[in-house]
């Protein structure tokens, strides 16, 4: 049975997600941030006949996120429907298994997917600790780590160096850079911080520092201080190569984040 989850769930939802606190990121971050009770974000459960919490759906603005521990137990098909009949929904993302379980019953004609490997980070063990190199960004420093960015041609970042002020400055983002005469040259963050769990965004050298191992040094600062706050570390990749740097540093594969955008068109 599937029915809108309350502040009465919450300590339901917790036992169901925090076990698995990096694939459940958004999850945790968006009800610490926003709880249940909100316009633009409603969760939904799916319960057995005993009242055990099966699966979660997340819904933040357009977008939706299920979980499910036993993706073959829960009610893809009433998600799916849930999804279906809001006319203004434009993305459903998650782990692969549930969102394959949940893509044959969404009504939607034509949908662009995307994939990325998924990777987790718990444990501090390959994370060197000679990093003396690395500090950690103040507000003031943001201008410089946007203006890194914009020397990357690769790189993609969405975030307004106002957006990233004020996501450090409420605590739900951190940045770590290396620099030379001034200059950063060499910059990791993270994004969608909650009290378990974070993401690694951001990574970044500029063109005349490469093959230097800058970037890894500043992932490898990251780990090493959200770590020793007890917080798993989770990151997409796409590049193979940035993943073998990511697993010497202790990051684990742990599926696929798979993205579906709903094309209008």
């Amino acid at each position: 049975m599937i029915r809108r989850l309350t502040e009465a769930d919450h300590e339901k939802v917790m036992e169901l997600v925090l076990p698995k606190a990096a694939e459940n990121l958004f999850i945790i971050g968006d009800i610490e941030a926003f709880g249940y009770d909100q316009d633009f974000q409603t969760l939904w459960g799916d319960f057995d006949h005993e009242g055990s919490l099966k699966g979660i759906l997340l819904k933040y603005q357009q977008n939706y996120i299920p979980y499910a521990e036993d993706v073959e137990g829960v009610d893809a098909f009433g998600f799916a429907k849930i999804i279906g009949e809001d006319d203004h929904a434009e993305m459903v993302s998650g782990l692969e298994p549930i969102l394959e379980r949940v893509r044959p019953f969404l009504p939607w004609n034509s949908l662009h997917a995307r994939k990325f490997y998924y990777a987790k980070c718990t444990d501090a063990e390959n994370v060197p600790s000679d990093l003396d190199l690395v500090k950690q960004a103040k507000p003031a420093d943001v201008d410089r780590i946007v203006e890194l960015y914009g020397h990357i041609k690769e790189f993609n970042s969405m975030e307004t160096a106002e957006q990233k002020r004020r996501n450090m400055e409420k605590g739900t983002a951190r940045s770590f850079f290396i620099e030379k005469d001034g200059e950063i040259i060499s910059a990791a963050s993270t994004a969608a911080e909650n009290t378990q769990s974070a993401m690694v965004v951001g990574v970044c050298t500029h063109p005349s520092h490469t093959k230097k191992g800058y970037g890894s040094m500043c992932v490898s600062k990251v780990c090493q201080v959200l770590l020793a706050e007890g917080k798993e570390l989770c990151l997409f990749y796409d590049n193979p190569a940035a993943g073998s740097i990511y697993k010497r540093i202790g990051f684990k594969d742990i599926g696929f984040w798979t993205m579906y955008k709903r094309n209008r068109d």
